[in-house]
Order: structure tokens, then C-alpha cells, then sequence
């Protein structure tokens, strides 16, 4: 890769594979017991580490392997303080081991040659990991090879200056990082009293009125198709899966397109209408939002649908009580790679059954507080936004002999 901008007097372009000695990952045969069984060896997937932008220290993880496996894999057993760079699927996540680590091909691993500090090395990478991540020649499933790595280049000064950089940066990212705090803070903070709304109120209809189950207010509950079809460019139908539905939203970016004649028979599943209610039940379990838009989609098994019977059940009363009831839904949720919901689970829960008089103004009092936390969140989550640009562009500085 050639030089990105013009350096500072004293400082150089050189490639990771001339100042770094670079070790992938690699996994034992699962089939193999005795590769897996009572291991005390550390194998890390990206899984493991971090969000994207952050540096973390790693000392433990979920997997371990036993010798054998090492010995009869790809993996290598590295150093302490290698720099991990997560570089297939998920490129980016970055973390320095507090102990001897292996890991999975999902890594390329960097072990600091002489004059060339670690943690230096770690925020150059993140600061270059959109670079990084074009290097990849896959749309479907990213990965940068083992050889571009080694042939990219980052910017690098003396010893000394890496030292000052890196402390500079230490400081004004533990800043930063505090204020980032204080603003998920106040966002948990919204989510526990809108969830404490929601329980006040519920907890005084259920006082006074009778239960029934989701499942004789709605006159379907199912979830969307178990294996979709593969997806296509250039169409306007769209299967929607887990990672497009938030809390009271529905986000449209990155679907599955589908053949018109493949929507039309995954469709019949689901048949996602006005006022349905859809509820994430793998992956990230207990997302709900009412279908409040004439947009046609459908959907993958992630998500299910709850279609409320229009004389009995207002659609956000039901998408309240299914919030109200996410605590159930979550401790219920089974599986061991992945959690998920039982459909029959959501079918039995309990709603209240009241008039739907009383079900909207029910609605109406918890939107209108809904409404301000919402906005109190969205102004958190901008002050959060403006204080990551901050790092993005203090890193930028710093790279170019700025900061």
C-alpha cells in the first residue's frame, strides 16, 4: 500500500511485515476430544475481545484447548504482549494479551519487533482499521489476508515519540472514555425507569382486572422462515431478520433481497401486515416494534410476529406487555451457542384483558412518557457520537505527528 499523506521529518512508511513478526490463528478438529477436553490453553475468536475502537488487555476466554490441539493445529501459542487483530468477518477488534493466548484464523497477530512499541502499534491500527478493512476483496464475508497485512503500511517515529504518543493518548482517551460513560449511564438509567413505568402500570391493571394469554388475543404467533433463501441484487422484496428490528423501530439498512417468486413463498409464513408486532427472539432477544409502515417485508426465524386480534388487542398494548414480560422471555430463553425464545413460551405469557378504551389510554400515558426518554436518550447517544469523532480525529493527529 503506498503512503497515505507526508510525514514529519524523522518519521518513516513501513510495512507490518518489516517491523512486526506476523502469526495467524488457527482451530483444532472439534470433532477431537482430547484437542478440547479440560484445556488450559487460552483460544480466543473475535468473539472474545472488544467493540471496534477499542483497546482491550485480554487474559482469559471463553474456549480452552489442551496442548495436543496446539500441537495438531494452525493455532500458535503467542507471546505476551502480541497485538490481535481480528481480520475475517468482523475486521477490527483489537486487544494486547496479558498472558500466553492462542487463536482462531478470525486473528492476524502482530508481535512488536525491536524499536517498535506495542500499544503504539495497537492505536495505529485501530486508527487505520477502515483502510485496513478495504483491503478485503469480499462484499459477503470480509477478510484480509495474512499478505496485505504484512505488506500495509503505518507511519512510524522513533522510539521517544512513540513513548510521548502513546501517552498522550492514554490520557485523553481515559478522559473521553469517562465522559462516555457518564452518558450510557444516563441512558441505562432511562431504560430502568421506563422499565419501572411499565411495571407500576401493570402491576395496578393486573390488580384489577383479569389475565389471558398472548395467545387467545392474537390470531397468530409464529416466527419467519427457518431457511431462507439466498439473497439477490436489485430487487424490492426484503426478509428482514434481527439485527433491523430496535425498540419501537423498524431499520430498513441491509435486508435480504429476495426473487419475487421466493418472498411470495416465504411470505405465506409470515405475512407481516399493518399493526403487527414483531419481537426478536434470537440473537439479540427481546427487541420489540409495531409495524406502523405499508412497507412489505418478511422475515427470518430471529424474528416472530404477533398478530393481535384487531376487537380485542390494541398493537402497542401488546408490544408494552411483551416489554412489561421481558425478563420472562429472557431467563426462558434456551440454547447453548445461541439464546434463544421458545415460541410456545410467548404464546403462554399473560397479558392483561381489559377493554381496548383502556388499553389506548394506557398506550397513550406510557408513549408520552416513552416519548421524553427517547428523547433524553437520543441526546446522550449524540454526545456519545461526538465524543468517538473526537477519538477518530485525536487519532488522526496523532499519526501525523499532530497531536
Amino acid at each position: 500500500m503506498s503512503e497515505l499523506y507526508t510525514l514529519p521529518d524523522g518519521w518513516e512508511w513501513k510495512k507490518l511485515g518489516d517491523i512486526t513478526t506476523v502469526i495467524g490463528g488457527g482451530t483444532p478438529r472439534t470433532n477431537i476430544k482430547e484437542y478440547w477436553e479440560n484445556g488450559n490453553i487460552i483460544w480466543l475468536s473475535p468473539t472474545d475481545l472488544g467493540n471496534i475502537g477499542e483497546i482491550i488487555s485480554i487474559n482469559n476466554s471463553k474456549t480452552r484447548i489442551t496442548k495436543l490441539g496446539l500441537e495438531k493445529s494452525s493455532a500458535k501459542l503467542l507471546p505476551i504482549g502480541t497485538v490481535l487483530f481480528s481480520s475475517r468477518a468482523t475486521i477490527g477488534k483489537i486487544a494486547i494479551n496479558e498472558i500466553e493466548v492462542s487463536t482462531n484464523q478470525g486473528f492476524t497477530n502482530f508481535i512488536c519487533k525491536d524499536l517498535l512499541l506495542n500499544k503504539y502499534l495497537a492505536f495505529c491500527l485501530n486508527r487505520f482499521t477502515g483502510d485496513i478493512t478495504d483491503l478485503s476483496n469480499s462484499t459477503t464475508f470480509k477478510e484480509v489476508s495474512k499478505s496485505s497485512l504484512k505488506d500495509f503500511k503505518i507511519p512510524i517515529p522513533s522510539l521517544e515519540k512513540q513513548k510521548i504518543i502513546v501517552a498522550k493518548l492514554d490520557n485523553l482517551f481515559a478522559k473521553i472514555d469517562k465522559a462516555i460513560a457518564l452518558h450510557q449511564k444516563n441512558i441505562d438509567e432511562a431504560n430502568v425507569f421506563m422499565a419501572s413505568v411499565l411495571n407500576d402500570v401493570f402491576v395496578e391493571l393486573e390488580e384489577k382486572y383479569p389475565k389471558i394469554i398472548f395467545d387467545k388475543v392474537c390470531n397468530k404467533i409464529t416466527d419467519g422462515s427457518h431457511n431462507p433463501p439466498k439473497g439477490i441484487d436489485n430487487s424490492q422484496f426484503m426478509m428482514l431478520s434481527s439485527k433491523n428490528i430496535f425498540n419501537n423501530s423498524i431499520n430498513f439498512e441491509n435486508p435480504r433481497y429476495l426473487k419475487e417468486e421466493d418472498f411470495n413463498r416465504e411470505n405465506k409464513r409470515t405475512d407481516v401486515t399493518f399493526g403487527d408486532v414483531l419481537l426478536t427472539i434470537v440473537g439479540t432477544i427481546g427487541r420489540t416494534a409495531v409495524v406502523n409502515i405499508e412497507e412489505k417485508f418478511t422475515l427470518q426465524r430471529s424474528v416472530a410476529v404477533l398478530k393481535p386480534k384487531k376487537n380485542l388487542l390494541d398493537s402497542y398494548f401488546l408490544m408494552y406487555s411483551l416489554q412489561k414480560n421481558l425478563e420472562i422471555l429472557i431467563d426462558g430463553a434456551k440454547g447453548a451457542a445461541q439464546k434463544g425464545i421458545y415460541l410456545n413460551s410467548v404464546k403462554q405469557l399473560e397479558i392483561v384483558d381489559v377493554s381496548l378504551k383502556t388499553q389506548q389510554k394506557v398506550v397513550s400515558y406510557l408513549d408520552e412518557i416513552s416519548n421524553k426518554m427517547e428523547k433524553i436518550k437520543q441526546i446522550q447517544k449524540e454526545k456519545m457520537q461526538s465524543l468517538k469523532a473526537l477519538k477518530a480525529s485525536i487519532l488522526d493527529q496523532a499519526f501525523k505527528g499532530e497531536l
